[in-house]
């Protein structure tokens, strides 16, 4: 990623698990994700979003729509991985991208991408905006 805005990042490390592998001994694919949504809960509260907080106090739920992930170089056994999160739209969706590199050479692991709907409850009703108050809290 190209020079992110420093207040829309938040980056975390990592070392992988063992109960983290598959059978060829890597990180397997679908954990990417798991570390991709620590790594988004910890930017939103660096922004001082709680978006569980903002469904009990507006009925709003904020469920993932879509991700996308491209796999560059796996990840082994007690590697050290940073995972960096970036905000990269709060209109319709909450748009962010993702990061994962390898702490010890900076060497590019992982690449991805998220969407978030706001869904008001519980009529379940996908809305065409993401609610203002969120939106500003975001710097958007």
């Amino acid at each position: 990623m190209k020079n992110p805005d420093p207040d829309k990042t938040c980056e975390r490390k990592f070392a992988v698990p063992f109960h983290d592998l598959d059978p060829m001994q890597v990180m397997w694919h679908g954990n990417y994700l798991k570390y991709f949504d620590i790594t988004r809960d910890a930017l939103f509260r660096k922004l001082g979003i709680d978006l569980y907080q903002a469904y009990k106090d507006t009925r709003y739920i904020f469920p993932i729509i879509r991700t996308s992930i491209k796999h560059v170089s796996p990840l082994r056994f007690r590697d050290e991985f940073i995972c960096r999160a970036v905000l990269k739209d709060v209109n319709y969706k909450i748009t962010v991208a993702f990061e994962i590199r390898v702490a010890e050479d900076n060497r590019v692991s992982a690449k991805g991408q998220s969407e978030q709907a706001a869904v008001k409850t519980p009529e379940m009703e996908t809305m065409l905006k993401i609610p203002e108050h969120i939106r500003k809290a975001l710097g958007f």
